[in-house]
């Protein structure tokens, strides 16, 4: 199958997604989104992490940093690393957007593209860990990015959703077992843009 696009060519509740991903493209209004992108850009103490690719260290192509309740531990390996307090501004998106998915989550990982060159690759949010993170929500602020996805068994079936400004989608059900999604990078100019992604971590024991 080519590479489709879900909102404007085909309907999401025709393609095997269905049931997996909820779309909206205007959780927030373009002034708020705007004023919350500049918040968050001018605030937050983000870092480039390094992650192992291929057997070597290599620097993620964007900036992060992570929020959430102090007694979560949001790293991988369970060492009871902990994020950043909550800020009124994320504790107010959060409050939304628990509403919308129906689910109160634990913390956000924020991820910064500066423009066009600043991606995340293939892949899903269980962290090699099964049923983690089985529910995402996703907050876009700023430049409109191309949310692609693909699903593990047949990189043929695969589809794409232009993330608007100010919009939410909630990954759920078995969409992290069975799909892979990316932001690719891009040949056109691109401005930046701030993705929130809410989740459940574990809690320290």
């Amino acid at each position: 199958m080519d590479q489709l696009k879900i909102f404007g060519e085909i309907d999401l509740e025709e393609t095997p997604l269905k049931g997996l991903l909820d779309y909206r493209p205007a959780l927030f209004s373009p002034s708020e989104s705007d004023r919350l992108l500049t918040k968050l850009i001018a605030v937050t103490p983000r870092t480039q992490r390094s992650v192992l690719m291929y057997g070597r260290e290599v620097l993620t192509p964007r900036l992060t940093a992570w929020f959430g309740d102090q007694d979560t531990d949001h790293s991988i390996q369970g060492d009871g690393s902990k994020p950043l307090p909550w800020t009124d501004d994320l504790m107010a998106i959060k409050e939304k957007v628990d509403e919308a998915a129906g689910i109160s989550f634990n913390s956000v990982l924020l991820n910064y593209y500066r423009n066009g060159n600043d991606s995340v690759s293939w892949h899903d949010d269980m962290d090699g860990i099964p049923g983690r993170n089985r529910v995402v929500a996703s907050i876009s602020l700023g430049a409109v990015r191309v949310f692609d996805v693909r699903n593990k068994a047949d990189h043929n079936l695969k589809f794409s959703i232009p993330l608007q400004n100010g919009s939410f989608l909630l990954m759920k059900g078995d969409f992290q077992l069975n799909w892979q999604h990316r932001i690719a990078k891009s040949n056109k100019p691109v401005g930046e843009r701030v993705n929130l992604t809410f989740r459940i971590s574990r809690l320290v024991t």
